[in-house]
């Protein structure tokens, strides 16, 4: 397999919240969109964490009262995050190696330009014949 970049893979439509938006608003999207996490930003763009649906176990489990958290409280702030050069190989390891579904694709300056997820990977995995004949 050649070289492929993240930025063949990733979906470019992030799905953004701010610190404050209510738990109850980011599940909301969440289900509205068909979608896996949410990518907190600033008021730059600039990443600051990501909700996932993993986190709303967590949320339950902690029986926490949906009207009146916000993000920040449960979002994962140490996220791991691609750059859109890196290598789709590389990028596939680090998220088992991390055991994540979700990895933010950044510029230079952190702000968010897309999202790679394990179904971005299966997807384009399952293309590989495809490419390979081109």
């Amino acid at each position: 397999m050649d070289d492929v970049f993240i930025a063949r893979v990733m979906s470019a439509g992030v799905t953004t919240v701010s610190p404050e938006t209510s738990v109850e608003e980011a599940a909301q999207k969440m289900l509205s969109e068909d979608i896996g996490s949410v990518v907190v930003v600033d008021d730059e763009d600039e990443l600051l964490g990501i909700l996932t649906t993993t986190d709303f176990v967590r949320i339950v489990a902690e029986r926490q009262p949906k009207d009146n958290s916000t993000v920040s409280e449960f979002m994962t702030r140490d996220v791991e995050t691609a750059g859109a050069q890196d290598l789709v190989v590389d990028v596939a390891a680090r998220l088992v190696e991390e055991r994540i579904h979700h990895m933010p694709v950044v510029d230079e300056d952190d702000h968010v330009i897309g999202m790679v997820t394990t179904t971005d990977l299966t997807s384009y995995v399952s293309t590989l014949d495809e490419h390979d004949a081109e």
